[in-house]
């Protein structure tokens, strides 16, 4: 289920590819002015730890990408809407500047999925002669791209293309889109007849629909995998998308104008940022080094720099992360990276006395870079979240151990970073273990006594592109239902216990609560007043603060849960989630693409597990 990798020199666009694109799409945009909306679907059943706050005080990268490429290739008509600000909005019911948007595309993870398709089903409701055309994007679409294009029972309702790649196969595809418009045609009569007549296939990272003349898809067609953008420099600013935001708002149609630059700190105060793509690792859990091709992909140290700067003056932002994989993952371009910022200024003062920002990193690449923990501070850097994972790698292998851990958390500490780990719990690991670090209380006791600040723990779950997902459901790993209720979407965060061969599952989902209430708790906090673990003196107890909240809605939204495990009965999956459509790969295509597996070439339907 993993992305399928292209050939060996052939994983990235030729440089400056992006920057030409957009160069032509803005001659394009002078004749062909479009109007864009672009959403992010939410799902707020998943507003739990360890995402608590984050969620909504921080812009989504993606959408942002975006809007910011639809902006710099001059389709300045562009919205964005996140429904974590604008629960009610209602794609029937939208307007910009008084009249229905040529184009609406909505962006996904897995677990926002009902979201992502009520606001799908929603556009439908438009009349057929003045719907937009119907793009999905985000991280659901590069797995399980098939999925967008059923939204409802009868296999008529769903996007009519899904993009499986990054920005430059959306502006691609507006290319040819923009280029078969008619005069006073649209956007939907354009792709119609690019998808009928076969110019879609030779833009890798779709897949689209073909419709028969009642509406009914007759089949999918899949494109193949991206090539991808290899310098990120070529990427456009990320200001532009700050400046395409939806006010926060209770109602269902659109604001007549984006939410003001002085106003976005308010509802954004942290900045998600794109420095690096990629990591060296290669755990069977997680899909990143194959979607990146095993590719490593930065920005360089003065583009980083005049990020920061623009959001700053901008919109008056201090606070970033860095959407890294793995940030310190190649020496020599992290260096530059943060020597550069070391030697920036932000209007006349250092750049670390204006910003701050954290990212990810593993403690294996924390210890390499030992010596320069001085200039990644004073880069602005004040907290790192580390994939510990499993301290003695009893069950995961990243180069870490109990004595690295806690020799990489020291490191951090002292040097005024807040070391913030990232733990996996898992069936063979108990609660408690005596005389051992293995049980996850032990564990969590060693990491805050090493300096954590914050604590992350999630449920050993398969994710969609990893090396073990199609195993954990020919195995009988994954749970279909519990005490009848079938296992939704929205559940796959890991924070819910949906997959687990232990006899006594409930006692996993209880573990989670029971480490995150030893770590978060008021005594605890009162302490971080008088002997707080950072540095920074309110940032241990501020973290004490939203972690409580946090438990709370934690336990609040998965105690019921527990107690369905404990009740029984549970049923299992026995295959992975399949298309219930016929898939027809591009000609040229040599191998299954990642979220199509085997049923690709036999348009196998979806069984009612599925």
């Amino acid at each position: 289920m993993e992305v399928q990798r292209r050939g060996r020199g052939d994983e990235l666009l030729k440089p400056g590819a992006l920057l030409d694109v957009r160069a032509r799409l803005r001659r394009l945009a002078a004749s062909n002015p479009i109007k864009t909306v672009i959403a992010c679907a939410f799902d707020h059943r998943t507003r739990m730890l360890p995402f608590i706050y984050a969620d909504l005080r921080m812009a989504p990268a993606g959408v942002r990408a975006i809007g910011a490429a639809m902006l710099d290739s001059g389709f300045d008509q562009t919205r964005i809407v996140l429904q974590q600000w604008n629960r009610n909005f209602r794609p029937s019911q939208m307007r910009l500047n008084g009249v229905l948007p040529d184009l609406f595309m909505v962006s996904s993870m897995q677990i926002h999925t009902a979201a992502c398709k009520d606001l799908i089903r929603d556009a439908w409701r438009i009349e057929p002669s003045a719907r937009p055309l119907i793009i999905a994007g985000g991280a659901k679409t590069v797995y399980e791209p098939w999925d967008v294009f059923r939204a409802d029972d009868d296999g008529v309702v769903g996007a009519d293309v899904a993009v499986t790649g990054e920005e430059f196969v959306l502006l691609s595809l507006l290319e040819v889109l923009l280029s078969l418009r008619g005069r006073d045609g649209t956007l939907r009569e354009a792709f119609v007849r690019a998808a009928n007549s076969g110019l879609l296939d030779s833009i890798p990272g779709l897949m689209y629909a073909r419709r028969s003349p009642d509406g009914r898809i007759e089949e999918l067609v899949d494109t193949g995998v991206q090539r991808l953008v290899g310098d990120l420099d070529e990427l456009p600013f990320p200001t532009l998308g700050f400046r395409l935001l939806e006010p926060p708002s209770r109602g269902a149609t659109l604001s007549s104008r984006p939410l003001p630059a002085d106003q976005v700190s308010r509802y954004s105060p942290i900045a998600s940022l794109v420095l690096t793509f990629g990591c060296k690792f290669n755990c069977p859990y997680c899909p990143i080094p194959a979607y990146n091709q095993r590719q490593h992909r930065v920005k360089s140290g003065a583009r980083v720099a005049e990020e920061f700067r623009r959001l700053h003056d901008e919109f008056g932002i201090r606070y970033f992360f860095g959407a890294d994989d793995n940030f310190f993952n190649e020496k020599t371009r992290t260096l530059d990276i943060v020597e550069t910022l070391a030697r920036t200024e932000i209007s006349g003062q250092p750049l670390r006395k204006r910003v701050r920002w954290g990212t990810e990193v593993t403690v294996h690449d924390t210890l390499q870079l030992r010596e320069h923990l001085p200039a990644v501070r004073a880069a602005g850097v004040r907290a790192l979240w580390l994939g510990v994972e499993d301290m003695t790698a009893t069950f995961v292998k990243k180069g870490q151990s109990v004595d690295k851990t806690s020799e990489a958390f020291q490191l951090l500490s002292r040097h005024g970073i807040c070391p913030m780990p990232m733990m996996m719990h898992h069936d063979s690991q108990p609660l408690y273990s005596r005389g051992t670090a293995y049980g996850l209380l032990n564990q969590a006791r060693l990491l805050r006594k090493a300096g954590a600040i914050s604590l992350q723990v999630l449920m050993m779950t398969p994710a969609t592109g990893s090396k073990l997902y199609e195993g954990a459901f020919t195995s009988g790993l994954a749970y279909d239902s519990v005490a009848g209720r079938t296992v939704e979407q929205y559940m796959l965060d890991a924070n819910y216990v949906v997959a687990s061969e232990h006899p006594h599952p409930w006692r996993k989902q209880l573990n989670i609560m029971a480490v995150y209430l030893y770590f978060y708790n008021p005594l605890r906090f009162l302490w971080a007043l008088v002997r707080p673990k950072s540095k920074l003196y309110l940032a241990d107890a501020g973290m004490q603060l939203l972690g409580m909240y946090g438990v709370t809605q934690t336990i609040r939204r998965t105690i019921g849960w527990a107690f369905r495990l404990m009740r029984g009965p549970i049923t299992r999956k026995s295959r992975p989630p399949e298309s219930p459509l016929s898939i027809r790969k591009r000609a040229d295509q040599a191998a299954t693409p990642a979220g199509a597996a085997s049923f690709v070439q036999l348009g196998m339907p979806a069984t009612p597990e599925h």
